[in-house]
């Protein structure tokens, strides 16, 4: 594996991880030349998933892009790069086992937004505000407001 820093074409494992669901193997490697240490992920190679856009345009699913989008919503949240990765990777298993060639770009974001609800309220709100574009601040506020009922919901005992 190439070094990431000083492009020394080869690199020695120090130690390797599988992630919980086994599907992914994380090799931590250190370059001889530099000496620094760098992160690679090796995973399956999966069957091309298309994501159908709002507009009826088609991409790629980019797992990058994915968890880019969660990287703003989480930006100085107490959450870890593990749990982030988690995440992304239980969302992509996810689509992959729901929808065969193509998913509409709403069903990421509502699983995107499903997570987010379980695991950081301000990064839901985050993510709801660019995913949902609201146009004033109503939205937001009842946004806002629907959270904030689920709690007091969730205290009380009562059921969804």
């Amino acid at each position: 594996m190439r070094c990431p820093f000083c492009q020394e074409p080869d690199s020695r494992v120090l130690d390797s991880r599988t992630s919980d669901d086994g599907t992914v193997i994380r090799r931590r490697r250190e370059c001889p030349g530099c000496k620094r240490r760098f992160t690679t992920y090796e995973r399956v190679e999966e069957r091309p998933l298309m994501v159908v856009k709002r507009d009826g345009s088609r991409e790629y699913f980019n797992r990058d892009k994915l968890m880019t989008g969660l990287m703003k919503a989480l930006e100085k949240r107490p959450v870890n790069m593990e749990t982030v990765e988690g995440l992304v990777t239980g969302i992509e298993r996810e689509l992959r086992d729901s929808f065969d060639k193509e998913v509409p770009s709403q069903e990421i974001g509502e699983r995107v937004m499903r997570s987010l609800r379980n695991l950081d309220e301000v990064a839901y709100v985050r993510f709801a505000s660019v995913y949902r574009q609201f146009t004033d601040v109503n939205g937001f506020v009842q946004t806002v407001q629907q959270l904030k009922n689920k709690e007091n919901q969730g205290s009380s005992g009562e059921d969804e």
